[in-house]
């Protein structure tokens, strides 16, 4: 048993690193394409991957209402979620936005623990709230926090998308285990490349989408395969390990994108940022160990 939920927790480091390069490439790829044009690739991408393994599941998920259902909720919730993220960072500042994004674990992890009976150790729980207070402070590049702070434009949006995020997240990690984590990856990208391949021919954006992808064809694979082999690892790692502490690890991916801002655009933290990160490398290690005994 031990040895399963090591490769729970392993999976969901592997979910870290790959968000954390695959939001970097991302923040350049929606300035290159645009949102709606990014997460087209990207879902497409995996959904092309996947159809030969996961066609011929269909038809059994199709008699399974529950589960299509729940599957079909986690893409919808997932859409939804996006848009008031997008919305939020266009309406706000994203150094005041961005701090409200960690919320989803708890808003994951709640739901977990009341459907589906999800328990979580008190060392766990508090290791998760730690993970998220330091997340927090890495993601927050103002001076400091204060009432007027969340009155800001686009903090309630960003707090209303954290909040669909975690019901997304949670959706995901219970179809992940009502069917299979390819299954349920496989359907929630499909689901979304419909949506999103909607609004594009609504607005009359496909050729524009043609010639940037074509313009810009090494971001869009690195993207869509780092991208992808996150949500990849995270289905797999909630089927084994409870979803609080396998969002919690996964969703700490911008700890790679803080220090892929240190490294490779040479930015500079603010003291709280340096505390912030170092409270949750220490957490997720921490966490990953106590998991793993």
């Amino acid at each position: 048993m031990t040895s399963i939920v090591s490769v729970g927790v392993g999976l969901s480091f592997v979910a870290m690193l790959a968000w954390g390069i695959g939001d970097f490439l991302i923040q350049k790829s929606s300035r290159r394409l645009g949102d709606w044009e990014t997460l087209f690739v990207v879902t497409l991408f995996i959904t092309i991957i996947l159809v030969p393994f996961e066609w011929r599941a269909l038809p059994g998920l199709l008699s399974q209402s529950k589960d299509l259902y729940i599957l079909l909720g986690s893409a919808i919730f997932l859409t939804v979620a996006a848009i008031f993220e997008i919305e939020s960072f266009k309406r706000g500042k994203m150094s005041v936005v961005e701090p409200m994004l960690p919320f989803e674990i708890p808003a994951a992890a709640i739901l977990a623990a009341v459907i589906l009976g999800d328990k979580v150790t008190g060392a766990q729980a508090a290791l998760v709230a730690s993970l998220i207070i330091g997340l927090v402070l890495v993601s927050f590049t103002g001076r400091i926090f204060s009432m007027r702070y969340f009155l800001e434009k686009g903090v309630i949006l960003g707090l209303t998308g954290a909040a669909f995020m975690g019901v997304a997240d949670f959706l995901l990690g219970w179809g992940s285990r009502a069917t299979d984590p390819l299954l349920a990856t496989f359907v929630q990208n499909g689901v979304m490349m419909i949506i999103s391949l909607a609004v594009l021919a609504a607005s009359g954006g496909g050729r524009k989408l043609i010639r940037d992808v074509k313009a810009n064809s090494g971001l869009v694979l690195m993207m869509s395969i780092a991208d992808n082999v996150g949500w990849v690892g995270y289905a797999f790692a909630m089927s084994i390990v409870p979803i609080a502490v396998a969002t919690g690890l996964s969703e700490s991916s911008c700890i790679i994108a803080v220090l892929l801002g240190i490294f490779v655009n040479r930015e500079k933290l603010q003291r709280h940022q340096k505390t912030g990160l170092v409270l949750a490398i220490c957490s997720a290690i921490a966490l990953a160990f106590v998991t793993a005994s």
